[in-house]
């Protein structure tokens, strides 16, 4: 029976979240609509209105925020009092998000009003066109990423990310402190929050309330930045590695050469995967560093496993012919 928990699909964002959490990064300010704060962003991409000003509104992306850049806004001062609205009332029939004028323009007349009456929420930010989609493109990705939380420890080691699983009580932190206490940072313990960024990409994180902090059995919760300084403690991380610790029995085969691969499915990606079995003696804290170096070899494109099976087998064809 499968207990790991189901991913976080986010279809939608409101206005109110997209400006709380973004309006620093994009320098936003509210102009007007202050009401349209409750209404939601439904894709996460950027659309400028472009063509859609002249009446033409086939394939009008409504569902996204409006970018009103340096030429939407020279077009919209062109027109009538009265044309300007009536564009604006077929954006509001079909209940655009808000609106967003970049480079510090001043809206129209019109634009407010329109804003006001049919609750549209109208930014305006100092930051060019291009720079706003940019960005914010990059912003709306993650909070659109479909998420999902696992039960392990995330770590920076040595610039690949390593997410160590396996049964509650079977030695994690206790690895953990010991690869921090040899300079490796702390992402996430106990509970690993993962996004997908781009259909490619897990990008792993804390919640706030326990960033920097671990569980260690018989310590009780220790502050990592305090302990040993705030470089290791970060913030997220890619994950490149998933090392799986399981307890150790004569029917278990260990692979001893590094040829067959395994893989840990997280969001539909296949994660790398390494298993540990917990044995007497072993210094857990070194093999996961070892396996994250190996790793990291491999992304260069050495892989010594394969070199030396390469090696034997040419020295074995070597000696055949001999």
């Amino acid at each position: 029976m499968d207990l790991r928990a189901k991913p976080k699909i986010v279809e939608s964002i409101e206005v109110n979240l997209f400006y709380d959490k973004f309006k620093d990064n994009l320098q936003l300010s509210l102009v007007a609509g202050d009401e349209g704060l409750k209404k939601v962003i439904k894709e996460k991409s950027i659309n400028r209105p472009g063509i859609a000003l002249s009446g033409f509104l086939e394939s009008f992306a409504a569902r996204r925020i409006q970018l009103f850049g340096a030429g939407e806004m020279a077009y919209m001062k062109t027109l009538s009092h009265a044309a300007q609205e009536d564009i604006l009332l077929k954006f509001a029939e079909r209940e655009i998000p808000c609106i967003v004028v970049s480079r510090d323009l001043d809206p129209t007349r019109i634009m407010i009003e329109v804003a006001n009456r049919y609750d549209i929420a109208l930014f305006r930010t100092p930051m060019s066109s291009k720079d706003i989609v940019t960005t914010a493109t990059v912003l709306l990705e993650h909070e659109f990423a479909p998420m999902v939380t696992e039960h392990g420890t995330m770590l920076d080691i040595k610039g690949i990310g390593t997410f160590l699983r396996g049964k509650s009580g079977i030695g994690k932190s206790e690895c953990a402190l010991a690869l921090i206490e040899r300079g490796h940072s702390l992402v996430a313990d106990d509970l690993t929050y993962i996004r997908l960024i781009n259909e490619q990409e897990l990008l792993a994180h804390s919640s706030e309330l326990n960033r920097g902090y671990m569980e260690c059995r018989g310590i009780g919760i220790i502050n990592v930045g305090d302990l040993f300084g705030i470089r290791n403690v970060r913030l997220e991380k890619r994950i490149d590695l998933v090392v799986t610790f399981d307890e150790w029995s004569a029917e278990h085969d260990e692979d001893r050469t590094g040829l067959e691969e395994s893989f840990f499915n997280i969001l539909g990606i296949n994660v790398p995967q390494i298993e540990i079995y917990i044995r007497p003696g072993r210094d857990l804290a070194r093999l996961v560093e070892v396996a994250a170096m190996v790793r990291a070899a491999k992304i260069m494109g050495h892989d010594s496993a394969k070199e030396f099976n390469d090696r034997l087998i040419a020295h074995m064809t070597k000696g055949n012919k001999e």
